[in-house]
C-alpha cells in the first residue's frame, strides 16, 4: 500500500514549473493523476494559474477566468468568481512594476519577528532585529 501524501507534496508537484520537477516528483504527480482523473482538470486550471502568476502575464487572465469558470470543478471556480470579483487588484499585482513583492516579504519577516518576541522583548530587541543585516 502506498504511503499518504501530505498536501503539500501532492499539491508541489502541480504547482511547480515542469522544468523544475524532481524525477520521484514526477512520478508522484503521475501516479496522482492516474489515480484521480477527476484532478486532471484542476491540475491544467492550477498549472495554468501559476505560470500566468510567476510570469506576470496579466493579458492571460480574462481567458484563464473564463476557461477555468467552466469547469466542472467546484472549487477552481469558485477561486475564478473571487478572482473576478477583485479584477482590477489581481490585474494590477500582475502588473511588474506596480507589485508589492518585497514589501510584503518585509511585512511578513517583521511580523514573525514580533510574534517571537511575544511581548516580553520591549523595544529595543525587536528593533535591532528588525534592523539587522548581515
Amino acid at each position: 500500500m502506498p504511503e499518504a501524501l501530505t498536501a503539500r507534496q501532492a499539491t508541489g508537484p502541480i504547482t511547480s514549473p515542469p522544468s523544475r520537477l524532481k524525477p520521484e516528483e514526477e512520478v508522484r504527480l503521475k501516479e496522482l493523476l492516474s489515480r484521480y482523473p477527476q484532478l486532471e482538470q484542476v491540475a491544467k486550471c492550477v498549472r495554468s494559474f501559476a505560470t500566468m502568476m510567476r510570469e506576470k502575464k496579466r493579458q492571460d487572465l480574462k481567458t484563464w477566468l473564463g476557461s477555468t469558470e467552466a469547469t466542472e470543478r467546484q472549487p477552481v471556480q469558485s477561486l475564478a468568481r473571487g478572482l473576478r470579483q477583485d479584477f482590477d487588484a489581481v490585474t494590477t499585482g500582475l502588473t511588474p512594476e506596480w507589485n508589492s513583492d518585497r514589501v510584503e516579504g518585509n511585512v511578513c519577516r517583521i511580523k514573525a519577528l514580533k510574534r517571537a518576541g511575544d511581548g516580553r522583548a520591549g523595544l529595543e530587541l525587536p528593533r535591532r532585529r528588525i534592523l539587522y543585516t548581515p
